[in-house]
């Protein structure tokens, strides 16, 4: 435990001197705040509080943000350390490469946490200053506070995984927007277009579901959407998430930061100094 501390605390450092910290938390906080302004304009027609008309549209906006913040944090985790020809040097210090991927992960995972819990505050505390009604909506924000912390966790192991593969940070950058284009916007595409094919048929009644819940980030969307009382106010959307299960989709969400950091740490392993 005293190595992993120690290794997340020097991470949190070099985060605080590269304005990792800085830059989540204030793209985090304006976004937020820009989507609590605008979130009044519907909470008269769908009949439901502000609050959770924002939620609604904060999670919209984790689903593009934060996996974009979670990779650009971790892409060069491994990749800028065998750059820098400082891997060697921190391994011969005692301390196993699980403690040192777990104390990297612990330290930008402290970031995307500081980055949710003050744009989420900011955006909650704006909205039940506006609307008495607003407070009804606080377990949905809770809700999508630890939902969106699992999904950066995700994308944070990704990006591990990324880079101790690509062992450049050059490379590891270029692999880290192409798996964010690919989960956050190519992946729907593909899944509107199957749907659009298939018009209601088996594909769309049971690989869909599957598909679902098989992207972290549409995984995310459906728990938060699903357990929300504006679902019909945030999209689309709505339909897929009644079809699926509440827990099938908490599972995901829940699973997916696991299995992302188990790749990493198998990537880490084969990392030659």
């Amino acid at each position: 435990m005293r190595a992993i501390l120690a290794t997340a605390g020097a991470e949190f450092r070099i985060a605080l001197r590269n304005r990792w910290v800085v830059i989540a938390v204030a793209l985090m906080v304006v976004f937020s705040l820009v989507l609590a302004a605008a979130g009044a304009a519907p909470t008269g027609d769908v009949g439901v509080d502000r609050l959770s008309v924002i939620v609604a549209s904060l999670t919209s906006l984790a689903i593009y943000l934060l996996p974009l913040l979670a990779l650009l944090i971790g892409f060069d985790a491994v990749a800028g350390e065998v750059e820098r020809g400082t891997l060697p040097l921190l391994l011969a210090y005692p301390v196993s490469r699980l403690e040192i991927l777990i104390g990297k992960f612990a330290a930008h995972l402290v970031i995307l946490v500081l980055a949710v819990v003050l744009g989420y505050g900011a955006a909650g505390v704006a909205a039940i200053a506006t609307d008495p009604r607003a407070g009804a909506g606080l377990p949905a924000l809770v809700r999508l506070g630890w939902s969106s912390v699992l999904l950066g966790a995700t994308f944070l192991g990704a990006a591990y995984a990324l880079s101790a593969l690509s062992r450049r940070p050059s490379g590891a950058a270029g692999l880290a927007i192409g798996l964010w284009l690919l989960f956050v916007v190519l992946y729907d595409l593909g899944l509107l277009a199957m749907v659009v094919a298939d018009g209601g048929g088996a594909l769309t009644t049971h690989v869909l579901p599957v598909a679902l819940l098989a992207n972290p980030a549409d995984a995310f969307r459906l728990f938060n959407l699903a357990a929300s009382g504006a679902v019909g106010a945030a999209s689309g959307m709505g339909a897929a998430a009644a079809s699926i299960a509440l827990w099938k989709s908490a599972l995901s969400v829940a699973i997916w930061p696991v299995i992302t950091l188990a790749l990493a740490w198998a990537a880490f392993r084969r990392v030659t100094p």
